[in-house]
């Protein structure tokens, strides 16, 4: 469902710009999440909850114009392997903030990944890509921080709100944030083709938190984390098929690298990701 979500966004992205391409699918995911919660609200959260969802709903904003800016300048399977450095980005986040202990396999699971971006990377040099493709590497490696830093945020949301809250109050602010930009950066989509496209990502995006949800409510995310990293295999695939990209030697040797250096700090029993976690 993810990669699918990525696939649609990134041919929206290419066709209408990212920012346009989250707008619009952000609007569907309001009708979509709103007319599932609200015929089950009870009563509105409380003032300090309001803050949180306000407050993690604006770096996911940044952090998926980011990301989906990136995903149109380069591979999508390079873009997504890019990213997975984020939960040990999410690791010494949690160290520094929550004072969660940091031990030696969190430090190696941090090396190996590091090294994994580096062979990315070094793949790019060789290639000797333009300027845009290193921007586009630099959007998605940023996108990691906020989304670490979204994960760190999203431990506190899970304990205080409902999956379905937390989809429909985050879908709702982030459009909101969106919103100011919207005069300046926004274009209306052309033809049924890219609304479908819109209201398809939507859906995939929407599904895929509830199941998501649904999985970390019942399992416990150094169980579940591996399964996350078979996005690489659906947007290597959905590369190759809608976009006729390669992948490359260096691309994935440096996900296994980082794939590793994950599992390895995951050994140590802290969970990466808490129940209820919300995607983009």
């Amino acid at each position: 469902m993810y990669a699918g979500m990525d696939t649609l966004m990134k041919e929206l992205g290419l066709a209408i710009g990212a920012y346009s391409a989250l707008f619009w699918r952000m609007a569907a995911g309001v009708f979509i999440t709103s007319s599932l919660y609200l015929p089950q609200r009870n009563e509105w959260p409380t003032r300090s909850v309001f803050k949180l969802h306000a407050a993690r709903s604006l770096v996911v904003a940044v952090m998926g114009v980011a990301f989906f800016w990136g995903i149109t300048q380069l591979p999508l399977a390079e873009a997504v392997a890019l990213s997975f450095v984020a939960p040990l980005i999410a690791l010494g986040l949690a160290a520094f903030f929550l004072r969660e202990p940091v031990g030696l396999r969190v430090v190696a699971g941090s090396v190996l990944g590091l090294l994994g971006v580096a062979v990315i990377l070094s793949g790019r040099l060789g290639e000797g890509v333009q300027e845009q493709a290193w921007w586009g590497a630099g959007a998605i490696l940023g996108s990691a921080v906020l989304y670490a830093i979204n994960l760190v945020m999203a431990r506190y949301q899970a304990q205080l709100a409902k999956p379905l809250e937390i989809a429909a109050f985050q879908n709702a602010f982030v459009l909101a944030f969106l919103s100011l930009g919207a005069p300046f950066f926004v274009t209306l989509p052309e033809g049924v083709g890219q609304w479908s496209a819109i209201v398809a990502a939507a859906g995939f995006a929407v599904v895929s938190l509830l199941l998501t949800s649904w999985a970390y409510a019942r399992a416990e995310a150094q169980v579940l984390l591996p399964m996350e990293y078979t996005i690489f295999i659906w947007a290597a695939m959905a590369g190759w098929l809608f976009f006729d990209e390669t992948l490359t030697v260096t691309t994935l040797a440096g996900t296994v690298l980082i794939v590793s250096g994950c599992l390895i700090a995951a050994l140590h029993g802290n969970p990466l990701l808490p129940e209820g976690e919300a995607s983009i």
